[in-house]
């Protein structure tokens, strides 16, 4: 029986764009992301047949090549005989399909199977070009197959969830396909190949392990977490503009010419996103007896521009991981040689994502910083934001859950990248971690969202007691679509809806 995923994400749809081999900026990759269909270049198709018929060569050579004729992993010095090639492949697919868990969200499965495809047809993995349509026209036709979040342990690559990947091509494990009505319908890829017309892939010498070895998982949870962070980074700027103008607190420390003093490009950036959302806003030219604001208000260039630093090298290294070749062993068809090495390590990606999860998780707690101001009961704002103190509570524990999810944000947010166990036999004796590192980036994102939703719902809240808030079009304008969909409250309401609206709103 089918069974039904819901998915809050979306794939925006835009025209074919042909896929080259080699580097594409994280613009180029959003966009062939969105694209209708990618269409791959003649230089797509000629490294990929170059590649495979270089492979033809040396196995009928004869020479013994990992993973082409012998074993995995610890397995390495088996002899595999030639009339088992074929089934060597397939068997490294089912076995090391051993994921568990929930599935990956669809729209990572997605990137997934784009980076996959980038690394294959640069034309040093010796996949049968047959292999790598088929994974262009299950993502053409937008059919993701399942993969379990938990097995990788980011060091031969992904193995556990890119095997789950790619047991569809053999017409074996799961495909989901997005229904009329934007559910996810899991069906056995048996049904699908057969309801398309397509044969399953007879997997050649090396394509198992080609196809499973490889940084992709990672890859897809670093640019998934790319995209997210880059709206919350925006998004949290907007809503520290509201708190700041609910706190009356003072522009000043946006001047331009103090962050040029710092010569940090990210605080230069968070300093004129600040000034942007404040152009023209009235209550700045007010007169107020402090002469100096909390951290939370004053210092948001210094943390959100070393939030917006770590965004850009996440940027950097994924633009060079995303086309990578990162399996083995590698074929050089240009000088003849095969090289087992480990390109498959997801050291570049851990590191990378276990930063991301530092800095995502200081958005949120510079945010839950700035709802404890809110609701301190100082510069005329009422204790809690309570419409009658004492007999109401306002907000009060808003900020007790922001604070609970600070914390777990926190835990979650130290390096999974510094862990090791060794793997296969003592063979592979120190791995990556990145896979836990981007699936925790992943979840503190979630809590930080939260987060910064509770501090929309008291910003909002807190404005509710200014008469005359002076806010710029923009806070006004951000503001009023926020509050059509979570208006202020009078007197004790319940708020864990309210709450939620409001991460739904930043979503």
């Amino acid at each position: 029986m089918a069974k039904i995923v819901r998915s809050s994400g979306k794939f925006v749809t835009a025209m074919n764009h042909r896929l080259d081999p080699g580097p594409q900026s994280w613009a180029d990759l959003q966009s062939l992301y969105a694209a209708d269909a990618i269409v791959l270049s003649d230089a797509a198709h000629s490294n990929v047949k170059r590649a495979h018929d270089f492979l033809m060569e040396v196995v009928a050579s004869g020479r013994t090549v990992y993973g082409v004729n012998t074993g995995f992993g610890q397995l390495a010095n088996v002899r595999v005989g030639e009339n088992q090639l074929h089934q060597l492949q397939e068997n490294i697919l089912r076995s090391h399909a051993a994921g568990l868990g929930e599935p990956l969200p669809p729209e990572i499965v997605r990137w997934m199977l784009l980076f996959k495809v980038c690394g294959l047809i640069r034309g040093h993995s010796g996949v049968q070009p047959e292999t790598v349509d088929r994974l262009v026209e299950f993502y053409n036709a937008g059919l993701m197959p399942v993969v379990p979040r938990q097995g990788s342990l980011g060091a031969s690559g992904d193995l556990a969830p890119l095997s789950h990947m790619c047991l569809p091509l053999m017409g074996e494990g799961e495909l989901m396909q997005k229904a009329a009505d934007g559910l996810w319908i899991t069906r056995p890829a048996s049904e699908v190949l057969k309801e398309k017309g397509w044969a399953p892939i007879s997997l050649g010498p090396k394509e198992g392990l080609a196809l499973i070895n490889g940084t992709q998982m990672m890859s897809a949870l670093l640019a998934y977490g790319l995209s997210q962070l880059e709206t919350l980074w925006t998004q949290a700027h907007g809503i520290a503009s509201l708190s700041l103008a609910a706190f009356e607190g003072l522009d000043a420390p946006f001047h331009p010419a103090v962050h040029a003093l710092r010569q940090h490009e990210g605080q230069r950036s968070s300093a004129a996103a600040m000034r942007g959302w404040l152009e023209g806003a009235a209550f700045l030219r007010e007169t107020h007896e402090w002469v100096q604001d909390p951290y939370s208000f004053r210092c948001i260039p210094q943390v959100y521009g070393a939030v917006r630093k770590a965004i850009d090298l996440g940027i950097e290294t994924l633009e060079g991981e995303a086309t990578a070749v990162t399996d083995n062993p590698i074929l050089l068809p240009e000088s003849g040689e095969v090289i087992s090495a480990g390109n498959f390590h997801g050291e570049p990606l851990a590191v990378i994502l276990d930063h991301l999860k530092v800095a995502a998780s200081e958005l949120g707690t510079m945010s839950e910083r700035r709802i404890f101001k809110l609701l301190s009961g100082t510069r005329g704002l009422p204790p809690f934001l309570a419409t009658d103190p004492g007999l109401d509570s306002g907000l009060m524990i808003v900020q007790y859950t922001a604070a609970s999810i600070v914390a777990r944000n926190k835990m979650r947010a130290m390096p999974a990248s510094v862990d090791t166990i060794d793997s296969s036999n003592g063979q592979e004796d120190h791995v990556s971690m990145g896979a836990n590192s981007g699936l925790q980036l992943l979840a503190v994102i979630q809590g930080t969202r939260e987060i910064l939703g509770c501090e929309l719902l008291t910003g909002s809240q807190a404005l509710h007691f200014r008469s005359d808030p002076g806010l710029s079009d923009g806070q006004a304008a951000f503001l009023g679509r926020f509050r059509t969909l979570v208006p202020p409250q009078e007197g004790d309401v319940e708020q864990s809806s309210r709450m939620r609206a409001a991460g739904v709103f930043l979503g």
